[in-house]
């Protein structure tokens, strides 16, 4: 698998501070970048979104805006989790990379980032995904784990998907052997399913049931 700094972008200069509002707009235009970073002598200083740039007066360079630029990066050293949290957390397909002394090296573009997660465990080995749902008080990450393989399971990944005060949802990915197993032991420590199989014995034994008490209403 390739290494997330394999990604890291220099197709488009970064802006100048110096550079007037009409290039930027002219280049926004013609990319499909949400923002792109702004250098005052080499060293970073934000990024310009392309709505903000829409507004600015086009004959200004942009150091007159430079209230308005969007100071989020990301390190060199940075795994891939961190780097995704500040792209949703920005907005942006773009992100800025600095390396550990402030230097500016490059970007991510958000599908690069899409590409590197297709190569990961969770989205390119073949497996099933169970969703469960369990009182935020009571679940356990390690009972999860251990669940999944004392039913001969192997864990591709697991993550929390959703969560509130009271209940925690986490998405799992396992290799398909056990699942039926696996659903089961997860009901008898009081997990619910949350997702669909047809390997679950349970609900197609519930659904032969009503589909018994049906016919027999309907004699």
């Amino acid at each position: 698998m390739r290494q997330l700094s394999e990604y890291i972008n220099n197709d488009f200069k970064p802006f100048s501070n110096s550079d007037l509002v009409e290039d930027i707009q002219d280049f926004f235009a013609e990319d499909s970048h949400s923002h792109f970073p702004v250098l005052d002598n080499g060293v970073y200083i934000g990024s310009i979104s392309a709505n903000d740039a829409e507004t600015f007066d086009t004959n200004k360079p942009i150091v007159d805006y430079r209230y308005a630029l969007e100071g989020f990066f990301v390190r060199t050293t940075m795994n891939w989790l961190d780097v995704l949290e500040v792209f949703a957390r920005n907005n942006s397909n773009m992100v800025p990379i600095l390396d550990e002394n402030n230097n500016y090296v490059g970007y991510y573009d958000i599908t690069d980032i899409i590409k590197f997660l297709n190569e990961t465990p969770f989205l390119k080995e073949s497996g099933g995904i169970i969703i469960v749902e369990k009182p935020a008080i009571d679940y356990s990450m390690s009972q999860i784990t251990q669940i999944v393989e004392s039913n001969n399971g192997k864990l591709l990944g697991v993550f929390v998907s959703q969560a509130d005060a009271e209940k925690v949802q986490v998405t799992i990915k396992t290799t398909l052997g056990s699942m039926n197993e696996i659903i089961q032991s997860f009901r008898r420590y009081n997990y619910e399913i949350i997702s669909e199989h047809q390997e679950d014995d349970y609900l197609n034994t519930l659904k032969e049931r009503s589909e018994y008490l049906d016919k027999y209403l309907n004699i």
